[in-house]
């Protein structure tokens, strides 16, 4: 039985901090041991078959093939298509695959550019597999999955028609490094058909867990030669794309461009001309054909105007997907350019600059709570995470480099399906703000008003429903306050926030506690009050003058409640768990004493939330939750209040009066043996007991 949602995220938090899901210490995807189950195959002298990806129609997806054609598939291993099969044949080439039938240029034009990268490669696939030795039919790659690196281990099960591979093949009949890395990365996809569709700049990330630059060509910076070039020199992948055409068909245009196509940008040079230099992008096609057909491609005459040299260099003539064109055309051609390298060195003038630092926090939009859209919303901007930054200064090394930007953000946003076509991509940004001197010493989220005073200095372009938004930006030395969210308010997601910087900086996420924030506190108990409370504790005390659970729930639904709540008042289990937290004497039961206290609790927050239920629902918002928490004497952080909005609240996201008094009764136990803890003090077994019941009951 896999431990619980809160308890699993612990778990990859200690993991993290452990160095798990590093490159080095790769988690298990799906839990699956590579090593462990080879050698359980070699043991028993079986050959794998992964029953989570099993090789079938599920696999495959929905809509990829017609019914006729899904009944023709059979799952064959390598040495059943070809004869001596091999993991890799003379080495690793962009010309060594073609596309099948999945619409996924984007992953096959990323693997272009990883084939220019051997380092890279080999950190996603691992050389030492092959067919003969130690073989049972299991292979694994590596990924880097929204701030993790995953161990993905697969059979070698390949879907065919006619003994015939349908998806990514080599040109090589007996390779099958290709397609043993796509049906991996189907996995983590979640099925063949979801790779459908994409941008290279997704499967670049994930090959190599860096950052990503995407320029609109139409808008080019004066510097996009320059840029490409240090960035050719600083082993970065690039991709592009073509503009989509009057349909979502890949159709050839007339100057051989696919429409709608990812392609990979296999190099830049600059060539002279009749004494004039020309710029030149080479790019490749993951067809592995058509290619473009106007000036400098293959069979262009203008190739016989530059030197034997140069001809010598860069001319090949075949139908291999690749060719040459000039940074004019490439730009009035191609719609955007992505960029992916560990650090963004390429923007320096000099490719060896000073060294990136880098920040990642993940981080969660949850609705009614730290869900508080763009800044259009001024009421719920402030509730969204926020972080602080703190610039130091420019690195000594690096300062006479520094170029014209000093600070990269960039925020990508988390799937909630495991499969990738049913992903709904929300409009994300960010926006960052200059902390004014009064508000240096200000701890825990900044309020509205801070906001409604104060315009970012920086911020993302545009809202845009992609996986990742990023910008770069020159920022000054000081204080600043980093605000990720939504366009819209309401809106769950899980993000990741990357922050790479050139300067000395502090980061720390800014949601711990609202001081700021006026509430107003309950009132101290009357003394007529008090009397009241000891004269019913006698009226339906025991002979031995004690309450048990199912007479406090009884007092509690009949005396306090009266009918306040429409979901039939307070549980058994949790008038159980009250007793359990005000029995001292650890007797099962509640003696004079502990009743008042926890009768004087009860109404205390009774009273707190009728005063927070602004809405008069009878229930307890998100927003109204955090209210009443505070009005309690208590302060919690964003993600604390997310959890408990999910234990504790209804299927409609609001808390009741029961659960509300339920929760801050152990919210209020847990702080006092917390702050002993925090002073020094030793827990007694009592306390332990209390913790344990506080946390688990």
């Amino acid at each position: 039985m896999p431990p619980p949602g809160v308890c699993l995220n612990i778990m990859k938090e200690r993991h993290k901090k452990d160095g798990r899901g590093s490159l080095d210490n790769p988690l298990k995807f799906l839990n699956q041991d590579f090593e462990q189950m080879k050698q359980y195959c070699i043991a028993r002298e079986v050959r794998f078959v992964d029953d989570m990806f099993p090789p079938d129609h599920n696999s495959i997806g929905e809509g990829l093939l017609s019914p006729s054609d899904m009944g023709r598939v059979q799952w064959l291993r390598p040495h059943k298509i070809a004869q001596n099969p091999s993991f890799i044949v003379d080495g690793i080439s962009r010309f060594d695959f073609g596309q099948g039938m999945v619409g996924n240029c984007w992953f096959l034009a990323s693997i272009g550019a990883l084939t220019f990268q051997k380092h890279f490669l080999e950190q996603i696939m691992p050389l030492n597999q092959s067919f003969q030795q130690e073989y049972c039919g299991i292979f694994h790659f590596r990924f880097w999955r929204f701030g993790k690196w995953e161990d993905v281990l697969i059979d070698d099960k390949l879907p065919t028609v006619d003994g015939r591979l349908i998806f990514v093949h080599s040109k090589t009949p007996n390779e099958f490094w290709p397609a043993l890395m796509e049906k991996a990365y189907a996995k983590v996809c979640g099925s063949y058909a979801d790779m459908n569709a994409g941008t290279p700049s997704e499967a670049l990330v994930d090959f190599t867990g860096g950052i990503h630059l995407c320029i609109q060509l139409a808008e080019a910076p004066s510097n996009l030669w320059d840029l490409m070039s240090r960035a050719a020199q600083s082993k970065s992948l690039m991709g592009c794309g073509t503009p989509q055409g009057e349909t979502s068909a890949n159709t050839v245009a007339e100057n051989g461009l696919v429409r709608g196509h990812a392609y990979t940008v296999t190099g830049v040079t600059e060539l002279t001309r009749n004494g004039r230099p020309v710029k030149l992008v080479r790019l490749w096609n993951p067809w592995g054909r058509v290619e473009w057909n106007r000036e400098w491609s293959d069979k262009s005459p203008l190739w016989q105007t530059v030197s034997l040299k140069d001809r010598l260099k860069c001319l090949s003539v075949k139908d291999d997907g690749e060719f040459w064109m000039t940074i004019e055309d490439f730009c009035s051609n191609y719609s955007n350019l992505d960029i992916c390298s560990l650090y963004p060195d390429f923007l320096d003038g000099n490719v060896t600059g000073g060294h990136w630092g880098c920040s990642v926090h993940d981080g969660r939009w949850v609705a009614g709570t730290t869900a508080g859209g763009c800044l259009n919303y001024r009421d719920s901007f402030w509730t969204n995470p926020q972080y602080r930054l703190k610039i130091e200064g420019l690195d000594e090394d690096c300062a006479e480099k520094q170029g014209d930007k000093n600070m990269l953000v960039s925020l990508m946003q988390k799937p909630n399906k495991p499969n990738r076509r049913l992903v709904k991509s929300l409009h994300i940004g960010f926006s960052i703000f200059e902390v004014p001197e009064q508000y240096k010493r200000l701890e825990g989220k900044f309020p509205a008003s801070f906001f409604a005073t104060n315009a970012p200095v920086a911020q993302s372009k545009n809202y845009l429903n992609a996986r990742e938004v990023m910008g770069l930006f020159r920022l000054k030395p000081g204080e600043y306050l980093i605000v990720p969210s939504t366009f819209k308010p309401n809106e769950t997601a899980s993000f990741i926030l990357s922050i790479l910087s050139k300067t000395q900086t502090n980061i720390h996420e800014n949601s711990d506690g609202h001081d700021h924030m006026e509430v107003t506190k309950p009132k101290p108990m009357e003394n007529e009050d008090n009397k009241n409370k000891k004269k019913l504790f006698h009226q339906y005390s025991d002979k031995y003058e004690e309450v048990d659970a199912e007479l406090l729930q009884t007092i509690l639904n009949d005396n306090v409640l009266k009918g306040q709540t429409n979901n039939g008042g307070f549980s058994l289990d949790s008038c159980r768990s009250m007793v359990a937290l005000m029995d001292t004497s650890i007797t099962g039961k509640l003696n004079s004493t502990e009743f008042l206290h926890l009768l004087r609790k009860v109404t205390m927050f009774q009273d707190i939330f009728f005063a927070m239920d602004v809405s008069l629902t009878g229930t307890l918002s998100l927003s109204e939750l955090r209210n009443a928490i505070m009005a309690s004497g208590m302060t919690v952080s964003d993600g604390m209040l997310n959890l408990m909005a999910v234990r504790y609240g209804g299927s409609s996201g609001n808390m009741s009066l029961e659960s509300f008094i339920s929760l801050v009764l152990r919210l209020d136990c847990m702080a006092k043996i917390f702050r002993k803890l925090s002073e020094g003090s030793a827990m007694s077994l009592q306390e332990s007991e209390w913790m344990y019941i506080s946390m688990y009951t």
